[in-house]
């Protein structure tokens, strides 16, 4: 038997000792989540004892933690845009900052029943939500990963979102001329950063959603030269890295049939969301 607060206590500064700087707070819910409680909860019976299995079961949550497994990998999900997606190694967790492409998405001005297309949909956390937060809308979402997919599609069902899961490059073997809206968060950082990230990043989350050729860029250059082929007047939203607006507008100013439209900042002040449109190819790219 351990008194819960002791136990907290001492997970706590093994948090506190961590090289990848968690925070203390983890404790707490690392133990609510074992024991199916709130944190509030669990703060609030402080003085009780916990059972040998419930601390078994906590330590061993605990020394996953220590080792810098991401909480979201810990619990199985992360909530995105109010909505709990299942989310494991297999996949990319949703960050905050995304939520800003699927809010500038639907801030546009779409056909009734928009065909919207969402390229490496990993967790699916951008189009299932589309798809629910737009009933009208028909979604379909790429990855070339089956694993990738094989998530997309748990979360898919668990969530009852109407949408499409189809194994692809990018958008190999797509019809671009019938996508009304193309979103993407693509893998965009400079493999010689890995060095520099976190190791929750880097040592659990999967390469091929984070890494990307030719300093990060390769895969946003494709999704450009998809995007500059299609329907003029389609939008494109894009995720880009906390460095690379610079370099986009200079990308997009190479490509004629692209406008650049605007590019939204995250909760920290960094460009973090693209929205372009195509345009003919009288229009000139400028700055937002």
């Amino acid at each position: 038997m351990a008194r819960l607060d002791h136990l907290l206590a001492d997970a706590r500064q093994a948090l506190a000792n961590a090289d990848f700087a968690p925070e203390r707070r983890e404790a707490t819910l690392l133990l609510a989540h074992v024991l199916g409680l709130s944190e509030a909860q669990v703060i609030a019976r402080g003085g009780e004892d916990l059972g040998a299995a419930e601390s078994a079961a906590f330590r061993a949550l605990l020394a996953r933690r220590l080792c810098g497994e991401p909480v979201a990998y810990l619990f199985g999900e992360r909530e995105f845009y109010g909505r709990p997606f299942q989310v494991d190694r297999r996949v990319l967790i949703p960050r905050p900052e995304t939520e800003h492409l699927v809010e500038a998405a639907l801030g546009l001005v779409l056909p009734d029943a928009p065909r919207i297309l969402d390229v490496g949909t990993g967790s699916g956390c951008i189009a299932l939500t589309l798809a629910l937060e737009y009933p009208a809308a028909r979604v379909t979402a790429t990855d070339c990963s089956l694993d990738a997919l094989d998530v997309a599609n748990a979360n898919r069902r668990r969530l009852q979102a109407p949408a499409t899961l189809i194994c692809a490059d990018l958008l190999a073997g797509l019809a671009l001329d019938e996508i009304d809206l193309l979103v993407s968060n693509p893998p965009y950082v400079d493999p010689a950063e890995a060095t520099s990230l976190s190791r929750e990043v880097v040592g659990w989350e999967p390469h091929t959603a984070l890494f990307a050729p030719a300093g990060g860029r390769a895969l946003i250059e494709r999704i450009l030269d998809a995007a500059a082929g299609m329907r003029p007047g389609t939008p494109t939203l894009l995720e880009i890295g906390y460095d690379q607006a610079a370099w986009l507008r200079s990308a997009v100013a190479l490509r004629p049939n692209l406008l650049l439209e605007r590019i939204i900042e995250d909760y920290g002040g960094i460009p973090r969301t693209a929205q372009l449109r195509t345009v003919d190819e009288a229009t000139t790219a400028t700055r937002p």
